[in-house]
């Protein structure tokens, strides 16, 4: 895989046309990047391109003209990997997330808890362990 074709990128439907106030949330909360965003005529986002930590996001209001999908899939976690998973999740909750998993010290190694952001998404955050 090229540098030209970064893998799986998650592409995200925003119901009630609040596309808009996700980019400004995921600003807030992640310190994403607002790459590009394309309006159509009637004002819903079409697109808008977020980088994130290194990765990247794709997002769109709901166009239910086309039957396209309007909410989250109930099994999909969003993962952000970090240094200081305590000042990500706390910018985060800062930002208006719900946590539904609190931050905490796992087995396997890692600092992580789960956030639910207001649009539907489960966001997973993780890093290392603080000594």
């Amino acid at each position: 895989m090229s540098d030209d074709y970064p893998g799986v990128i998650p592409h995200l439907t925003i119901a009630d046309r609040r596309a808009d106030e996700a980019i400004a949330f995921y600003q807030a909360a992640f310190g994403a990047e607002l790459v590009q965003r394309m309006p159509t005529e009637d004002g819903r986002v079409m697109h808008a391109h977020l980088k994130i930590n290194g990765g990247s996001v794709m997002l769109n209001d709901d166009f239910p003209e086309y039957h396209g999908p309007t909410g989250a899939p109930a099994a999909m976690t969003l993962h952000l990997q970090v240094a200081d998973a305590d000042a990500a999740f706390d910018r985060a909750t800062a930002a208006g997330a719900t946590v539904t998993m609190p931050l905490d010290n796992q087995f396997w190694g890692d600092r992580y808890g789960q956030v639910a952001d207001p649009f539907g998404f489960t966001w997973s955050i993780g890093g290392p362990v603080r000594e």
